[in-house]
């Protein structure tokens, strides 16, 4: 903004040095317009907008014709995708939404200057929708993820992106809302703790920054939801920075462990159990020696508010634990019966082999490597795995949706499972697959 300001001046000196009276006072009077033009939006777009850039993915889409297909086979078509994203380290280090680059076999990234930059997949997490990409290229213009743990309602807020393609458009509006529980455009997956504003998110903006009046990245835009008009999400910067940190040392948001397995409580749950609370997450089951144990929570335990904030979701006590830091102490309001106590819940990384632990004791089914692929090494006799059908043998392709090739990477799948309560497997038998899912 000094800068801007030193240029302004410098710029009128040398007009006044080659201009007569009227001359200089009519440049004076546009220097003057000008700075009083300059207010904290345009001094905040100044600052991030190097930042900001345009992210096209390409991805290759194998179609069968209907009715070719059977003597000419599966065709390819190019599909491409338009989104934005910012550099969040002059290393080239880039944050966006895992949706704008799911898919994607090539990837490149425009700078406002215009140039393009191929880039990398680092890391990708669906569930938080967010992606971390490494472009080829250094000294980049960065402006790192700030907070958003003290936002005021009503604030005034920017987005900066590329809806529809047109690079670098601004638009502007105020916080309207903070932890907002919204579904995908499909349903097929719950979001948790979202920003709502009404500056306009459109298709293009998803990844690109949501700023506040000082320039600071308060979190990170979602065009994921289609809503009405006046209405756009984002992903608060926080959580973002857990989710990204992971991203870039693991390539992957590793799961927490806290062994307490928790439902939303509602109406209908409240009647069934006899609880007087009608929000909050009921702990529903404890596994021994956990950090939920040591907590001292109990099963039928209700947690009705997370560092004194309420709890309306089981997804409420998912986002306190994934916006924490790792280990860091949670306060925890439990409604226990007729009485409130408070306890101090640390969330910690699964124990080594544990997923699969869980997954032999819980649904009886042990897994093996075997030549670079997972099979049913045993089956539990009378276990949930034997009731449906599994046997020595099967392989083992998937899990949660997401292809599992090593035993480490099934037992994250598993720890995931029991925060969600349930685990997809994906089971293949001979030519067919069958996808089975197994409560937790």
């Amino acid at each position: 903004m000094l800068d801007a300001m030193k240029r302004t001046v410098l710029a009128t000196l040398l007009l006044l040095s080659f201009s007569g009276p009227k001359d200089a006072a009519r440049a004076q009077s546009r220097t003057a317009d000008l700075a009083a033009r300059r207010t904290p939006v345009v001094a905040v777009v100044d600052k991030v907008s190097p930042a900001v850039v345009n992210i096209s993915a390409e991805a290759t889409v194998r179609e069968v014709d209907p009715f070719f297909g059977m003597f000419f086979g599966p065709t390819t078509r190019s599909s491409q995708s338009l989104g934005s994203g910012l550099i969040v380290d002059a290393k080239g280090i880039v944050v966006t939404n895992a949706h704008v680059i799911e898919g994607a076999s090539r990837i490149v990234v425009t700078t406002l200057d215009g140039r393009e930059l191929e880039a990398d997949v680092l890391g990708s997490d669906r569930d938080s929708d967010l992606a971390v990409l490494k472009v080829k290229g250094g000294n980049l213009p960065a402006v790192p993820l700030g907070h958003s743990g003290d936002l005021m309602i009503g604030e005034t807020v920017l987005a900066i992106g590329n809806p529809f393609g047109l690079s670098h458009t601004v638009t502007t509006g105020v916080l309207s809302a903070r932890g907002r529980t919204v579904p995908s455009e499909r349903g097929e997956r719950l979001f948790t703790d979202f920003l709502q504003i009404d500056a306009s998110i459109n298709p293009g903006n998803s990844g690109g920054p949501l700023v506040n009046i000082l320039g600071e990245v308060i979190g990170v835009n979602t065009a994921i939801i289609s809503g009405a008009n006046g209405i756009g999400f984002a992903i608060p910067a926080d959580r973002a920075r857990r989710v990204v940190d992971d991203l870039l040392r693991f390539g992957e948001l590793r799961p927490l462990w806290t062994g307490a397995r928790l439902l939303t409580v509602d109406a209908e749950l409240a009647q069934r159990y006899g609880l007087d609370e009608r929000r909050g997450a009921l702990v529903f089951k404890l596994y021994p020696d956990s950090p939920a144990v040591e907590a001292g929570l109990a099963e039928q335990d209700v947690i009705v508010a997370v560092d004194g904030k309420p709890v309306a979701t089981r997804e409420d006590v998912a986002t306190a634990l994934y916006t924490a830091a790792l280990g860091a102490p949670l306060r925890l309001d439990v409604r226990r019966g007729d009485r409130t106590v408070q306890l101090t819940l640390r969330a910690v990384r699964p124990p080594e082999g544990l997923g699969l632990r869980i997954l032999e004791r819980t649904l009886g089914l042990a897994v093996e490597e075997r030549q670079g692929r997972l099979a049913v090494q045993s089956v539990t006799a009378g276990s949930e795995t034997d009731r449906r059908g599994l046997r020595r043998g099967d392989l083992l392709l998937g899990a949660n949706g997401q292809e599992v090739t090593s035993l480490e990477a099934l037992g994250r799948e598993v720890i995931r499972g029991v925060e969600r309560g349930s685990l997809l497997l994906a089971v293949g038998r001979g030519r067919a697959v069958y996808n089975l899912d197994f409560p937790l």
